[in-house]
C-alpha cells in the first residue's frame, strides 16, 4: 500500500464533518472528496524554458476516463529560485476566462532572485539546482515536485498524493426554453451560488477553488497555520475537521479547536531530528488544511504499521482554498531557525516598536469619561504600580462615530492626554473599520459622495450592522479610499490627538453582526484597477478573493496615516485583531476575546508561539480574560505569565466587574506589583530582542524545538518557551498547584540553567519537578548568557531611560557568557541614521568587555552600569578594575558563597562608551 493510498483512505474516514461550521464550505467538500488514483496534471517537457532564476513551462490536464486521452486545460507553470534556500511555484490557467486574484500585501517587496540551472532532462524528469546546490526534481507525468537539501535529503514533495487541482473558470451555461424561446440559466448545484442559513452567496465566477498537497519526509511534527486554539504541534485531522483559515469575529471562542479565529496565516513548518522545511501558501481566500502525521497513534498509523511493519516518519498536509491562483513558497531550512528566517525574509520582520509599547497597558471597555481616566492614571501612582498606556474603547466616540470624541464624557481630550504624558504615559484609542451610516457624519458623507465604500453584489454601497448599528465599510483596495482613511489620522483631521496617542484597529476581519458568520458576504465587490477589455465580473474583486487580507489593508492604511502625522518622525503603535501574512510589518496582535478561565491562560502560550513562528512576535492575550471575572489566584498567575509575553495588556468586557490591580486584596496587589516590576526590569532585554528581530528575522519568543532541534522531547512542548535564546519561562497555568513539570533542554551540550530569583544553577536534565508558590513561576537564565536589567522601576518606562543597568552574567561550563544590549531614543526613526547603540557584552575569566557591534552608530545615553551579578563563578577574582577611555578605577566586589554569585558593586561604566573590566586572581 502506497502513501498516496494511505492518505486517501485516511481522508475517507471522516469525510467533511464541518457541515454546520463553515458558511459556504462547498469548495472544501468538493476538494476533500477529490481523490484520483493518479494526478491528471502533466508537464509538457517540450515547453520548458529556463532563464535566469525562472523555469517556465506548460502544464496540461487530461481526461483519463476516455480511451483516447484529450487535453482539457492548459496551465502556466513558473518555478523560481530565490535567495536563502527558497523556491516559489506559481500555477495559473494559461488563458483564464477572468484574471485570478493574487494577494497584494503579504510579501515585503519582490523576493530576491537566485540562480537556477537545469542539470538534466531525461526519463521524464527534470533536475534543477540553485546556486547553493539545493535541487528540485520535477516529474512530468504525473506532475510532481521533489525538493532536496544540501545533504541530499528530500525534504518537501508536492503532489505526491495527487491532490493538485485548479478548478478552471467557466462560462455559465444557458439554454432556450422551448415554449417561449426565453433564455433560461442552468443552475448547477453549488457552482453559481450556495446557501448558508438565511444567507445566499451568489458566485458569478462559478467555482474557482485550488488545492495542493505537500509531503514532509522524515518530519516528526508540523507547526504553524495560526490562528487556532489547538496545540502548537498540529494534529492529524482525519478524525474531524481540517484546520480552517478564515478571519472571523468569534464570540467566546472554544478551546482545543481547529476552527477559524481572527487570524489566518497560511505558513507551515515541518521538523524532524534530521532537518526542517516549510511552505507558505500565498493565498488570501478562505482556506482549509488537512494534516496527516503517520506517527500519530491513530488509524492512519495503524495503516502504516500494517504496510511497513512500523511507524514511518512523515507528515502530509493539503491546502484547499476557495479561489485565487496557486502560489507557494518552499523553504528548505535546514534547521528551524533557518526556515523561520526564510519566511520573514519573504513577508517581512516586525519593525522596531516604540519602547513604551513593550511595557504594561491598562485597558477596559470602557473607561467612561475623563474623570475615570484621571482616577485610573492616579491609581497606578498611589499604589506604586508602573504603567505606560491607558486605553479607550468605543465609548469615547461621539455616538460610535470614529475620529470623533464624545463632547460630554471626553470634552477636553488634549488635556486628558497631557495628564498622561506628564507622567511619561501614552494613550491608545480604538478605530474600527465600520463607518456609521448617519446623515451629517463627515466620514460617512464623504465615503458616500465619493464612492469609497465596499459595494454589495449589485454594485450598491454595502450596508451591514456593527457597533454603531447600520454601517458601511471602506474599500481599502482602492488607493484613493485608503488614502482618505489614512488622512483621517492627521492632527488637523482628528483634534485632540498628538504623537502620544496611538491606535487599536479592532473588528477588522471585518466583523459584520448580521453577515454570514458575523462577517462580510463573499459576493461583495472590491476595487480592481481598470483593465482594457474587462467588464462585468472582471471589473472588480469579490470579497471571497481578499477576505483574509482585508484586515491587513486596514492596518496598512492606519500605519500610513499615523506615520504621516509628524512627517515620518515617530514610530506608530497599532494593535490589530485580524491577522494575515505580513501583518507583523504594521501592528501587534492579541488573541482576541478570551475568557477568565484557566484554559484560556494556558492556551495563550501555544497561540502566541504559533503566531511568533508565523512572523508575529508582538503577541499577547487579554490579561485576566476579556469575559467574566478572574478570582485572585487566576489574576495573579495571568499577570505573572503576561510579564514574560511580548505584549502585556489587561483588558475586560464592559459588563464585567472592575479589576484594576488595586481592587484586589492587599496580598494579591503585592503579587501583581511584583509581576509588573519584573516586566519593567526586563524592558531593555525585550527591546534588544525586538531590534535583533529586525536584523535576523527570528521570533522573539520561541518554542523549545527551535533552539534545540535535535531533542525530540522538545518537539511537542508548548507549555513553556524561550525568550530569545536566553530565558526559559514555564508559566503556572493550573489552579492550586505547588509544583509543575519543567523541561530543561541542552543536556547533550552540558547547558546550565539558573533560577532567575535565587541564581541556583541547574544542569539541563530534561523533565523535573519544580516547586512553586503563589509568588513564583519558574524562569531560568541559560548559562553562557548575559541579560541586561533595570532594577529601579519607576511609574513609566520613559522615566527609566537614563537609569542604570544591572548585568546578570550566567556562566556556562567553560566559565564564559555573552549578551547584547540595544539603546536608542525609544520613539523616533533616528536609530536608522546611526543614532543608537548596539553593543556586545562578553565575559571571560580574565574580565568583561563592552564593545560596539556597530562602531559607526552612537547615542548620547546617560545610563550606566550600577551592578554586575556573576552567577556560577567557582574561582572568584581577587581584584577588579574598570578601564574606560583613559580612566582606570578599582572596583568593589562581594562574593555570595552559598550560590556561587559574585557581585561587582557600582562599577559606574558608561553605556555611551566602550569599556572593559579586568580581573586578577
Amino acid at each position: 500500500m502506497t502513501f498516496q493510498v494511505i492518505f486517501l483512505e485516511a481522508l475517507k474516514l471522516t469525510f467533511c464533518q464541518h457541515e454546520d461550521v463553515g458558511a459556504f464550505c462547498g469548495f472544501c467538500k468538493r476538494l476533500r472528496s477529490f481523490k484520483p488514483e493518479k494526478s491528471q496534471y502533466t508537464l509538457n517537457l517540450d515547453t520548458v524554458i529556463v532563464h535566469g532564476n525562472v523555469l517556465s513551462a506548460e502544464v496540461t490536464t487530461v481526461d483519463t476516463t476516455e480511451e483516447k486521452r484529450t487535453t482539457l486545460w492548459h496551465y502556466a507553470l513558473k518555478l523560481s529560485a530565490l535567495k536563502d534556500a527558497t523556491f516559489r511555484i506559481e500555477l495559473d490557467e494559461a488563458d483564464p476566462l477572468y484574471p485570478r486574484y493574487r494577494s497584494q500585501l503579504a510579501l515585503n517587496g519582490e523576493p530576491k532572485p537566485d540562480g537556477l540551472k537545469l542539470i538534466s532532462n531525461e526519463n521524464g524528469k527534470l533536475t534543477l539546482s540553485n546556486i547553493q546546490g539545493h535541487k528540485v526534481i520535477i516529474t512530468a507525468e504525473p506532475l510532481k515536485f521533489e525538493f532536496v537539501n544540501l545533504a541530499g535529503d528530500t525534504v518537501v514533495v508536492i503532489n505526491d498524493n495527487h491532490q493538485l487541482l485548479i478548478e478552471p473558470l467557466r462560462v455559465r451555461k444557458e439554454k432556450l426554453d422551448d415554449e417561449d424561446s426565453n433564455v433560461v440559466e442552468v443552475e448547477e448545484e453549488g457552482t453559481w451560488g450556495e446557501n448558508f442559513k438565511s444567507h445566499h452567496d451568489s458566485k458569478k465566477r462559478g467555482n474557482e477553488a485550488v488545492s495542493m498537497d505537500f509531503s514532509f519526509p522524515e518530519a516528526d511534527q508540523v507547526y504553524g497555520i495560526p490562528e487556532h486554539t489547538d496545540k502548537l504541534a498540529l494534529r492529524t485531522t482525519t478524525s474531524g475537521d481540517p484546520y480552517r483559515l478564515y478571519n472571523l469575529d468569534v464570540f467566546e471562542y472554544e478551546l482545543d479547536s481547529r476552527m477559524a479565529l481572527y487570524g489566518a496565516v497560511p505558513v507551515m513548518y515541518a521538523h524532524g531530528a534530521k532537518h526542517s522545511a516549510g511552505i507558505f501558501w500565498h493565498n488570501s481566500a478562505e482556506t482549509w488544511v488537512d494534516v496527516i502525521n503517520y506517527a500519530d497513534s491513530t488509524v492512519v498509523s495503524s495503516l502504516v504499521n500494517l504496510v511497513t511493519g512500523g511507524q514511518k516518519k512523515r507528515v502530509d498536509a493539503r491546502f484547499m482554498s476557495e479561489a485565487n491562483v496557486i502560489d507557494v513558497f518552499v523553504f528548505l531550512g535546514d534547521k528551524p531557525n533557518d526556515v523561520l528566517r526564510q519566511y520573514t525574509a519573504i513577508t517581512g520582520t516586525a519593525p522596531l516598536p516604540p519602547k513604551f509599547s513593550l511595557a504594561y497597558h491598562q485597558c477596559r471597555w470602557n473607561y467612561v469619561d475623563e474623570a475615570d481616566v484621571r482616577s485610573v492614571n492616579e491609581g497606578f501612582d498611589t499604589h506604586d504600580l508602573p504603567a505606560d498606556v491607558l486605553w479607550l474603547d468605543i465609548e469615547y466616540t461621539n455616538g460610535k462615530k470614529y475620529f470623533t470624541w464624545d463632547p460630554v464624557k471626553f470634552p477636553t481630550p488634549h488635556d486628558m492626554v497631557a495628564n498622561l504624558t506628564a507622567k511619561g504615559r501614552k494613550m491608545v484609542i480604538i478605530i474600527d473599520p465600520h463607518i456609521k451610516r448617519e446623515a451629517g457624519y463627515f466620514v460617512h458623507e464623504d465615503c458616500t459622495d465619493k464612492g469609497y465604500y465596499v459595494k454589495d453584489k449589485d454594485g450598491k454601497d454595502y450596508e451591514g450592522w456593527c457597533w454603531p448599528g447600520s454601517s458601511s465599510y471602506i474599500d481599502f483596495l482602492d488607493p484613493v479610499s485608503s488614502q482618505y482613511y489614512s488622512d483621517r489620522y492627521l492632527y488637523e483631521n482628528f483634534p485632540g490627538t498628538s504623537k502620544d496617542v496611538h491606535f487599536w484597529n479592532d473588528m477588522n476581519e471585518p466583523s459584520v453582526f448580521n453577515g454570514p458568520e458575523i462577517t462580510m458576504p463573499k459576493d461583495c465587490q472590491h476595487y480592481k484597477p481598470p483593465q482594457d477589455g474587462h467588464e462585468g465580473v472582471s471589473s472588480y474583486w469579490e470579497h471571497r478573493h481578499i477576505h483574509n487580507e482585508y484586515g491587513l489593508f486596514v492596518i496598512r492604511a492606519s500605519h500610513s496615516g499615523i506615520l504621516k502625522r509628524d512627517e515620518g518622525k515617530y514610530r506608530p503603535f497599532i494593535l490589530t485583531r485580524a491577522v494575515f501574512a505580513g501583518t507583523q510589518r504594521y501592528a501587534a496582535v492579541w488573541t482576541g476575546d478570551n475568557v477568565a478561565e484557566w484554559g484560556f491562560l494556558a492556551v495563550s502560550v501555544p497561540m502566541c508561539l504559533s503566531l511568533a513562528a508565523a512572523g508575529v512576535s508582538f503577541c499577547g492575550s487579554d490579561v485576566g480574560g476579556f469575559f467574566k471575572y478572574p478570582e485572585a489566584e487566576l489574576m495573579t498567575r495571568w499577570y505573572q505569565a503576561a510579564a514574560y509575553q511580548a505584549f502585556m495588556r489587561a483588558h475586560s468586557h464592559i459588563e464585567t466587574k472592575r479589576r484594576e490591580p488595586w481592587l484586589y486584596d492587599a496580598s494579591t496587589l503585592a503579587l501583581l506589583r511584583d509581576a509588573l516590576r519584573k516586566r519593567y526590569a526586563l524592558l531593555d532585554f525585550w527591546y534588544t530582542l525586538f531590534y535583533e528581530h529586525t536584523l535576523d528575522g527570528l521570533p522573539v519568543t520561541r518554542a523549545l524545538y527551535q533552539e534545540y532541534p535535535n531533542e525530540e522531547e522538545t518537539f511537542t512542548i508548548d507549555d513553556q518557551y524561550l525568550i530569545g535564546d536566553k530565558l526559559l519561562v514555564r508559566p503556572v497555568v493550573e489552579p492550586g498547584v505547588t509544583s509543575v513539570k519543567v523541561y530543561l533542554p541542552g543536556a547533550a551540550n552540558n547547558v546550565l540553567w539558573y533560577d532567575v530569583d535565587s541564581y541556583v544553577a541547574l544542569p539541563a536534565r530534561g523533565y523535573f519537578t519544580q516547586d512553586v508558590t503563589i509568588a513564583k513561576i519558574p524562569v531560568y537564565q541559560r548559562g553562557g548568557s548575559i541579560v541586561p536589567r533595570k532594577e529601579r522601576v519607576r511609574r513609566s518606562s520613559a522615566l527609566m531611560a537614563d537609569d542604570p543597568y544591572t548585568l546578570v552574567v550566567a556562566l556556562d561550563t567553560d566559565n564564559k557568557a555573552h549578551g547584547t544590549l540595544y539603546i536608542d531614543d525609544g520613539e523616533t526613526y533616528e536609530y536608522l541614521n546611526n543614532k543608537h547603540i548596539y553593543a556586545r557584552i562578553d565575559y571571560e575569566p580574565s574580565g568583561i568587555t563592552y564593545s560596539f557591534i556597530d562602531d559607526k552608530a552612537h547615542y548620547p545615553t546617560r545610563s550606566w552600569v550600577e551592578r554586575i551579578v556573576i552567577a556560577g563563578i567557582k574561582t572568584p577574582p581577587k581584584t577588579a578594575k574598570l578601564i574606560q577611555g583613559d580612566k582606570q578605577t578599582a572596583l568593589q566586589m562581594t562574593l555570595h558563597k552559598g550560590n556561587d554569585v559574585l557581585v561587582v558593586r557600582k562599577p559606574g561604566a558608561k553605556m555611551a562608551q566602550e569599556w572593559r573590566i579586568t580581573f586578577s586572581y
